[in-house]
């Protein structure tokens, strides 16, 4: 397809996984037809989300997937990826929804790509306690036994980085809890908890298992060794935290002592080995010293005290969250990972990207998908093995504790109606599709 450029998108190679990904609690709705989560704790919270709404009827997907599936089928991607709930699975009759929906993709001739853990919580579990890794194996196996017949790529978790940052370090996502460096063992155990998620899925007969990890540069905000410290720091949590383990079996060092539990032993269950990495991209970030006071990060107040400062990213369009475009970042980050890890990274999955514009007519989404696109083929034509690119997202959502602001669906969602309109990018992604067929 010609892009504004005047240019085509370049060609991907055949049998690339070609995708849209939304998570259960943010469209699903339904609230009252499944257990409740750390996320219906939270919303109920007042204060907690910023328009004071919660996910209890979202997109009402879990009403209307039907309609949702032959958007996709339009749309011409080969593959869905969605989120299975935990609360939902433990309830009455839950996984009936999932098997419906599987074989609803399945006959449109789309492959179901479901995320075991998109961090809704059943509210009576966690993270901070080791026992909830084998509760979640045994759950991995429940859903495995039941969708295992037609799925072919799994996901054990979402942006475990997050997760803990947010949700335990910092306090302003749920579970709310504001623990800061002593959250250290939120992601150990989520870490346990893929581990033992890869190897229950491989006891039912699973094969392409991977995660979705969030990654992206961190740019020194200069040359000074204050900076560049405080930047590498970043880094190790925000990065390497979260792939060394997984990839190289051992944790930063100076990590593993902070970790809960004979760490030892449990990171030889973290590193199991997996099928394919995935990689959500939004951008770099750009790190320097403490400067002693409180920052707004992307809608997130970052502490005084902690060890680095985040800086603005200047020179770049920004979103109407604030984050600013950088395709170029996404080819970086994929680039050093190759340099890293070698021949220990699988295959890699861009399983997240996008961005939040308002509007039917988004023309920036579009600017947004057609360079990260080319810069994802830069990193092909670099050596790296880029297997799918997944769009974040399908649908305008519930997105945390933005709550109905913020908009980064393909497809727009009016609330209180529930009608779904195909934007611009939405056209103009069916096209690419098209053209690389």
């Amino acid at each position: 397809m010609a892009t504004d450029a005047g240019t085509p998108i370049p060609r991907f190679p055949p049998g690339f996984l070609w995708g849209v990904s939304t998570s259960a609690h943010q469209i699903e709705g339904a609230a009252e037809l499944r257990e409740p989560s750390v996320w219906d704790a939270f919303t109920a919270e007042p204060g907690r989300v910023k328009d004071g709404s919660t996910a209890a009827v979202a997109c009402d997907h879990f009403h209307r997937h039907r309609e949702d599936v032959a958007l996709l089928a339009d749309l011409g991607v080969n593959a869905y990826r969605f989120s299975v709930s935990w609360p939902r699975v433990r309830s009455e009759g839950g996984l009936d929804f999932y098997d419906r929906l599987v074989d609803d993709l399945c006959a449109a001739d789309v492959r179901p790509v479901p995320t075991l853990f998109h961090w809704d919580l059943p509210a009576d579990l966690d993270w901070l306690e080791r026992d909830t890794a084998a509760r979640f194996a045994e759950y991995v196996a429940l859903v495995a036994g039941r969708l295992g017949d037609r799925v072919s790529r799994w996901i054990t978790l979402n942006e475990p980085a997050e997760h803990t940052l947010l949700g335990h370090a910092l306090g302003v996502h749920a579970p709310g809890r504001r623990l800061m460096f002593d959250a250290l063992p939120v992601a150990h155990h989520q870490l346990l908890a893929h581990g033992l998620a890869v190897r229950a899925l491989r006891a039912a007969g699973a094969t392409g298992i991977g995660i979705a990890n969030s990654h992206g540069p961190t740019w020194a905000a200069s040359t000074e060794a204050a900076d560049v410290e405080a930047a590498d720091f970043y880094d190790l949590l925000l990065n390497r935290l979260f792939a060394d383990p997984l990839l190289l079996g051992r944790y930063p060092d100076g990590i593993e002592a902070l970790m809960p539990g004979d760490v030892e032993a449990d990171l030889k269950v973290i590193a199991e080995p997996i099928d394919w990495y995935g990689v959500n991209y939004y951008a770099p970030t750009r790190v320097g010293a403490p400067q002693g006071t409180e920052i707004d990060f992307g809608g997130v107040t970052m502490p005084a005290e902690l060890p680095f400062s985040v800086r603005e990213i200047e020179g770049h369009p920004v979103t109407d969250f604030g984050w600013p475009v950088v395709p170029e970042g996404l080819t970086e980050v994929l680039t050093a990972f190759r340099d890293r890890y070698g021949d220990r990274l699988p295959p890699v999955v861009i399983t997240e990207n996008g961005c939040s514009y308002p509007g039917v007519d988004d023309q920036d989404r579009i600017a947004y998908l057609d360079g990260h696109l080319r810069a994802l083929h830069r990193a092909l034509e670099a050596g790296v093995d880029v297997r799918g690119y997944f769009v974040w997202s399908l649908l305008d959502n519930f997105e945390w504790a933005e709550g109905y602001e913020r908009r980064f669906g393909l497809v727009h969602v009016d609330y209180a109606t529930q009608r779904r309109t195909p934007k611009a990018s939405y056209r103009w992604l069916r096209d690419v599709l098209r053209a690389q067929r």
